[in-house]
């Protein structure tokens, strides 16, 4: 009987231990420390005294598969916010942010191997499954001491007042009312579970509400009827050239900011030489880490697209887009997507007249592990795709690039090479495999900063060198950056990315009303305009018909 007593309370002490370990479960990198360990969730005594309630019948049963369903719920949602803080500085939504799935199985197959990807997946679920067994037995180690009267009359008891002192510290952590301080004081612990739980709820129910206001105002355009745009073009193309990962922070952090900065002064030295002016300033990005179609979509719709909701909920609206309006004025639209490598059916929505994804650009040479293909090759496929012929021997351009060789894992990176070398890129194959490969890398923060570092510096010199290259004909560029880093790369706050005019003098000087100043690095307090502005502001400095 002794050993049957021992045996009980170990397995009730196992049980216990369990339930805490879910319950504290962090969803912050931040939080992920030893004090953690510390807190003590008020859920637990609500928890057990509602187990010794229940009991182990039907109903009981019942209760723990419920119970269990929903912890395990909440166990995912924290570890889905525990990487969207890393990769996006923000938490998950459950409602917007599930096509994350497919894209992180795509980055993280494309960077490190199907296998790897599969075990990394694989072993994702088994986790899970774990986690919702270890559950189940441990709610019933409980559930099975309600045997006991005495137990079960003391534990309907506490329920009531440990649920309170729960509610309690929800509604004073989320200021929903105020506690007197030695009230506050004297919760012995938190409630984040419980809390994260209502704060999913209220969520869906904001991000509903949000996206309702959202289809609202794609509605109203203020630009609608507006006419001439562009007429101050004339027949020049204007290519938007996107950067992956671009920030602030290559002008911020001391880790970038001379590799950054030189390569960018000694373009603004070169294109003047060329006699092309330049102009910089800062936009506001809607987000950080990734989804860049985010970005795109809001300098085409003047929209602030901060969640994927917002961005499927302009795609059913009839907003029009900076391509549609080009295309009113006799232009045409042109999307050069090397990261797209399956068709991008979303595309018809933006405008474009002609939409090229990667096995459309004509690589032949081997990926760069996610990469597809050198940012300088994507440049010379625009070229022999839509600009072979000069301009004002044809329809004029409107050109949205998205270079992707500065995107994770930012490795292995080539160097800029004579543009008559490129041809079908197999040129390129001789730097495709070289150094550490990305699963070795990463598991050095400092050695994935440093290959950040040259994989940004490698697309500012890629399109430095293809501003030159057409410096006898030059069209109009506008490059900008998609988004700032993840947070541990970037190593600064904020969602500012730099932009860039690069052009005819006659034509860059025309955004000098934004506040844009002269060359190519960016006074640090130059205005900021947000990304939802853009489509705006371009057709105010291009176009004579906005006032």
């Amino acid at each position: 009987m002794q050993h049957s007593g021992a045996g009980a309370a170990g397995r009730a002490l196992l049980a216990t231990a369990l339930l805490y370990l879910v319950l504290i479960q962090p969803n912050h990198p931040a939080a992920m420390t030893w004090g953690a360990l510390a807190l003590f969730p008020l859920e637990l005594p609500a928890l057990l005294a509602l187990l010794l309630v229940v009991g182990r019948g039907m109903l009981g049963a019942a209760i723990r598969a419920a119970l269990v369903a929903v912890l395990v719920l909440i166990a995912v949602l924290k570890f889905a916010d525990f990487g969207t803080f890393i990769a996006f500085n923000r938490g998950f939504n459950l409602i917007v942010d599930y096509n994350l799935l497919p894209a992180a199985w795509e980055l993280t197959r494309g960077s490190f191997g199907t296998p790897l990807a599969a075990l990394a997946l694989a072993s994702a679920v088994l986790v899970v499954l774990t986690v919702a067994a270890a559950l189940w037995w441990a709610m019933a180690v409980w559930a099975a001491l309600g045997r006991a009267r005495s137990l079960r009359l003391g534990a309907a008891v506490l329920l009531i007042p440990a649920v309170a002192v729960a509610v309690a510290e929800i509604g004073q952590a989320r200021r929903a009312w105020s506690l007197p301080p030695a009230v506050a004081q004297a919760i012995p612990g938190a409630a984040f579970t419980a809390r994260v739980a209502l704060e999913r709820a209220q969520q869906v129910r904001d991000t509903r509400a949000d996206l309702v206001a959202f289809r609202e105002a794609a509605r109203q355009d203020p630009l609608t009827g507006v006419a001439p745009l562009f007429d101050h073009l004339g027949d020049r193309d204007l290519i938007m050239i996107y950067v992956e990962s671009y920030g602030r922070s290559s002008f911020q952090n001391p880790l970038y900011i001379d590799t950054h900065t030189d390569t960018l002064r000694g373009i603004e030295d070169d294109l003047a030489t060329r006699g092309l002016a330049t102009r910089s300033g800062w936009s506001r990005a809607p987000m950080v880490g990734g989804q860049s179609w985010l970005a795109h979509g809001s300098v085409a719709s003047g929209m602030w697209l901060d969640t994927q909701g917002r961005y499927r909920a302009l795609l059913a609206s009839p907003r029009r887009t900076l391509l549609h309006y080009a295309q009113g004025e006799g232009r045409r639209t042109v999307a050069i997507k090397p990261a797209h490598v399956f068709p991008w059916p979303e595309g018809a929505y933006f405008g474009f007249d002609a939409i090229y994804n990667a096995p459309d650009l004509g690589y032949a040479g081997e990926r760069f592990n996610w990469v597809t293909m050198p940012d300088q090759f994507t440049l010379h496929a625009l070229d022999r795709l839509e600009r072979a012929q000069p301009q004002g021997a044809r329809t004029p351009l409107v050109v949205q690039v998205a270079l992707v060789s500065s995107h994770a894992p930012f490795l292995p990176v080539p160097p800029v090479i004579e543009w008559e070398e490129i041809d079908d890129g197999t040129v390129f194959n001789q730097w495709a495999s070289t150094g550490d490969p990305p699963e070795v890398v990463w598991r050095d923060h400092d050695r994935v900063r440093e290959k950040f570092r040259l994989a940004i510096d490698y697309s500012l010199q890629a399109v430095g060198a293809w501003a030159a290259h057409h410096a006898d004909d030059p069209p109009l560029i506008v490059m900008l950056g998609d988004h700032e880093p993840a947070r541990f790369i970037a190593g600064v706050d904020g969602f500012d990315v730099p932009v860039h005019v690069i052009g005819p003098p006659d034509l860059v000087d025309r955004f000098a009303v934004l506040g844009w100043e002269p060359g190519m690095v960016p006074e640090a307090d130059v205005p900021v305009l947000r990304m939802d502005r853009m489509r705006d502001a371009l057709l105010r400095v291009l176009g004579s018909g906005v006032r």
